[in-house]
């Protein structure tokens, strides 16, 4: 039976990004066990979401600055906390589950973990994640929207690419996990890119290498072409962009399990079929990861289900798909930033981004 710093930890993780919520089986405290000693979720509980250098972290705390040193950087290495450089000076804070610690075990997955978060993902998480703000935002593929059409830079994956300075490229966690289960596919796993300081956490703790662009967008057309959705973080200035499956993806199987999708993500675009072109091929139907397109004398596009990809458009072999924009009312801008989306996040699942041993003082 775990002890109760675990349940006090994941009570505390619960309340960060898309939630850690309790299971009937207990199964999410088996996950914390593995991955946390107990001195470990003591000093998470005294951390924050943030930045925070190791001697001011234990002159707040009481703990040894050296020690807090050495053992801050463990963490960040085991993928428990995040970790900022800049101008060799360290900082540090606390991280969610999703996205977060499941994403830094990525160079210490292993099938007993697989299992675990697999089973806790089909238990709890993902039934939970539909009254969530997505951690991530589909955008289109590029050669998917008219070029008459403006579109924003951050709706528009090369241009997200264009603006980076330090890009480097990773393992899909999601198919990695998946794999070790035999559950997974063959799509692409090396497509996760990131960006910034999170490009640097991923290359010091080994799971990552770095890029240049040009390299980036030829992963991006390596993606299309596979069939992967393009979803960067959800905020104008993302950290982080994957390019996902809905056989492996937690965010996509999530989606998957609602009714409407489509009207949860907020994207821009929906897929609109012209039947008097369509010849009903079917080559759609394996493009699409929403299962929004039914066939009958030709296409039909489910709009609750649709999350405007793109996908569909750049295969249909008569050009018989076009992306639309949605009505202005179903659009909503990305946040600005990750710590605004943590913040509305927090507001909609009515918890607090103040750690809980903070509110009690």
């Amino acid at each position: 039976m775990a002890t109760e710093v675990y349940h006090r930890l994941r009570e505390q993780m619960d309340q960060y990004s898309t939630g850690f919520p309790a299971s009937e089986s207990g199964v999410e405290l088996k996950i914390l066990e593995k991955l946390y000693t107990e001195e470990d979720a003591e000093i998470y509980l005294d951390l924050s979401m943030l930045l925070e250098a190791p001697d001011a972290f234990a002159a707040r705390t009481g703990r040894s600055p050296e020690a807090m040193v050495e053992k801050l950087e463990d963490m960040a290495k085991r993928g428990l906390l995040f970790r900022h450089t800049k101008n060799g000076t360290r900082r540090y804070s606390a991280i969610p589950f999703v996205i977060g610690s499941y994403e830094f075990q990525l160079g210490r997955m292993d099938k007993e973990l697989a299992e675990l978060t697999n089973a806790y993902m089909e238990e709890a998480f993902l039934s939970g994640m539909g009254n969530n703000v997505p951690p991530l935002r589909t955008i289109p593929v590029g050669k998917s929207v008219d070029i008459t059409n403006k579109v924003a830079a951050y709706e528009d994956a090369k241009a997200i690419i264009h603006a980076k300075d330090k890009i480097a490229v990773a393992n899909c966690i999601c198919r990695t996990q998946r794999g070790l289960l035999e559950k997974g596919c063959d799509k692409p796993k090396e497509v996760c890119l990131l960006f910034g300081s999170h490009a640097d956490y991923y290359v010091e703790n080994k799971i990552a290498r770095y890029i240049d662009q040009e390299e980036a967008c030829a992963i991006l057309d390596k993606c299309e072409a596979a069939g992967l959705v393009n979803q960067p973080a959800n905020m104008v200035n993302p950290g982080g962009m994957c390019n996902c499956c809905g056989d492996c993806c937690g965010v996509l199987r999530a989606l998957n399990m609602l009714p409407n999708p489509g009207e949860l993500v907020h994207n821009r675009y929906w897929a609109v079929v012209d039947p008097e072109e369509c010849t009903a091929c079917e080559t759609c139907l394996d493009r699409c990861q929403m299962n929004a397109i039914e066939i009958g004398d030709a296409a039909v596009v489910d709009h609750a289900r649709c999350i405007g990809c793109g996908l569909c458009v750049t295969t249909c072999p008569v050009d018989a798909i076009r992306l639309e924009e949605k009505p202005k009312v179903l659009q909503v801008p990305p946040p600005a930033s990750g710590q605004e989306l943590m913040a509305i996040t927090a507001e909609r699942r009515g918890t607090s981004l103040v750690p809980l041993k903070m509110q009690e003082k």
